[in-house]
């Protein structure tokens, strides 16, 4: 747990565990002071795992804007620098997947296999939901919308058949949306964070991205579709795309999500096909093409 200057803001990580090096990207408002951080899940058991808050959310500084996804990609680039990591594995989820985006093509050299979570590319390849809308409800309405987003299963017959199931959910994301209301520096933060998010573009620019690429999401997932993680492994020369049983939080919600990240952060060959195959729920990328 340690800050380090680098150049206009004071930047929060955390670096722990053993193995291969990992780099990995959070999501809109990450803050690794919320539980359970990247390192109590699957990955932290394999790799030597750096994480941090992007500027103007969690522990690190909030700069004059605005930002652009620039900003957030070579703020990565000089972390790795800072901690000595020439190059490493890299996972981004959702905001996180932009920004690795954006730093496999700006430095790519830095990375050396590269995991895109629950995100998308932008432009032709679709955009993930804005988050704006949400900023304007209050309580149960907001907690209703965010749930309705984040896994489309939910509408309004599954939540009549499972009325008990759903009020919990509500219940507990109205919660957790009440707990520790945000001091006007991390507003501000986490406004000029969503300004960046919404001109993400990398669309034209993804074929100059040569790493190893994974693409990854659920299939019922409202923030990041599924099309669009399909557009976006189409764009990326060899990508291998995996699709799974559940929402935005696909990770947490298919057991087999983890398993299949590890296989591919490894280099171990696909238990369902040969390496490099993109054949993913009987679709071709030539077929998903915008």
């Amino acid at each position: 747990m340690a800050t380090t200057q680098l150049g206009d803001i004071a930047v929060y990580y955390e670096q722990a565990g053993a193995g291969e090096r990992l780099l990995c990207i959070s999501g809109t408002g990450g803050d690794l002071r919320n539980r359970p951080s990247v390192f109590e899940g699957p990955l932290g058991r394999h790799f030597e795992i750096l994480a941090y808050d992007q500027r103007g959310l969690g522990q690190t500084s909030v700069p004059d804007g605005p930002y652009t996804m620039a900003h957030y990609a070579d703020d990565a680039a000089a972390l790795l620098a800072d901690r000595g990591w020439d190059s490493c594995l890299v996972m981004g989820v959702s905001f996180g997947g932009m920004v690795a985006q954006e730093l496999a093509i700006r430095h790519p050299a830095r990375v050396r296999r590269l995991v895109l979570a629950c995100t998308s590319s932008g432009g032709a390849g679709g955009a993930s939901a804005p988050f704006d809308e949400l900023a304007a409800l209050r309580g149960a309405a907001r907690a209703t919308r965010q749930i309705e987003m984040m896994d489309t299963r939910w509408d309004d017959a599954r939540r009549r058949s499972h009325a008990t199931e759903w009020k919990t959910m509500v219940d507990a994301m109205s919660g957790y949306l009440r707990s520790g209301e945000p001091t006007p520096e991390a507003t501000r933060g986490a406004a000029l964070q969503l300004e960046a998010r919404r001109h993400h573009d990398t669309w034209e620019r993804l074929a100059t991205i040569g790493c190893p690429t994974l693409v990854c999401g659920g299939n019922f997932d409202g923030i990041a579709p599924s099309q669009n993680a399909r557009f976006l492994a189409a764009q990326i020369a060899g990508a291998e795309l995996a699709l799974f049983d559940g929402g935005h939080q696909f990770l947490w919600q298919d057991r087999a999500a983890y398993q299949r990240i590890l296989e591919f952060l490894s280099g171990a060959p696909r238990r369902d096909g040969p390496p490099g195959d993109q054949a993913t729920q009987g679709t071709t990328m030539s077929e998903v093409r915008p």
